[in-house]
């Protein structure tokens, strides 16, 4: 199991500042949510920890070693289901299942993908392209594809933002069935807007400001695992920590409002 060290991370796009000192710690195994309104730079963080940009000062590390890339230590699921279109949901698993295993036969490659795709309730879907997929079905396959590496990190951009409740619920039960699987947990880093979701699922929350974006406060989750929805939400505890969280989230965009009144005033406060 991998750790993932932030530490005093600036990034911004020209003078635009996206990130400011930001400082992060997701423990081997632990499962962190990063929440917080949008622009505050959580898919930025997201994008440096995978590799896919680096930070203009600061360090971000995972296994104690500096990120310089994107590796097979760290798999990435985005919101909008990063699968090759002219590809079958079985040929997207093969491909992750060919770059960990490039001595196994494709019948053996092609055996592994059909056991992924078993693991998220898509067997008879094998066949398909990912345009005769439903949503649901479509980020299934990318959990499947990118569970598929077995990577120590699990790297989610919103994955379930634009699916519906019930789709939303069932794979957030099954992410976190996968995560607490034989063969130790994964360290994942999950960004999302619901603060609902992210009591579900994370052991701490991660709640970030804006202007520029950075870490404002971390909020451990101590509740018992499994989390069952209904009884989750009928605890005094669950309300609580919502509460927390809320209050955080709260300020941050009042702070947000007061500044783009200061602009449209010319400086004037109301």
């Amino acid at each position: 199991m991998y750790e993932i060290s932030v530490q005093g991370v600036h990034f911004g796009y020209g003078a635009q500042r996206v990130l400011e000192d930001v400082d992060l710690t997701a423990r081997a195994g632990e499962f962190v949510c990063l929440l917080g309104p949008s622009g505050c730079g959580k898919s930025t963080l997201l994008r440096l920890v995978a590799g896919l940009a680096a930070p203009q000062a600061g360090t971000v590390r995972v296994d104690g070693r500096p990120v310089t890339g994107p590796g097979l230590d760290r798999g990435v699921v985005f919101q909008d289901y990063a699968l090759f279109p002219w590809f079958t949901a079985a040929q997207n698993v093969s491909l992750g299942l060919r770059q960990v295993h490039p001595g196994h036969s494709k019948r053996d490659i092609a055996a592994l993908a059909a056991d992924y795709l078993a693991l998220v309730g898509l067997s008879q879907a094998a066949h398909k392209l990912p345009r005769e997929l439903s949503g649901g079905m479509r980020q299934r396959a990318a959990i499947a594809q990118v569970f598929a590496l077995d990577p120590p990190v699990l790297l989610m951009d919103e994955p379930f933002g634009a699916l519906d409740a019930i789709t939303r619920a069932h794979l957030q039960d099954l992410l976190l069935e996968l995560w607490t699987r034989e063969g130790g947990r994964k360290t994942v880093l999950f960004v999302t807007h619901d603060v609902d979701e992210a009591i579900l699922l994370a052991d701490r929350i991660a709640v970030f400001g804006v202007n520029p974006g950075t870490v404002k406060t971390v909020v451990e989750v101590d509740l018992p695992r499994p989390r069952v929805r209904r009884a989750l939400h009928a605890s005094r505890a669950f309300h609580e920590l919502r509460d927390t969280v809320l209050s955080q989230l709260n300020e941050g965009l009042l702070f947000r409002l007061d500044a783009a009144q200061t602009v449209l005033l010319g400086g004037d406060r109301i």
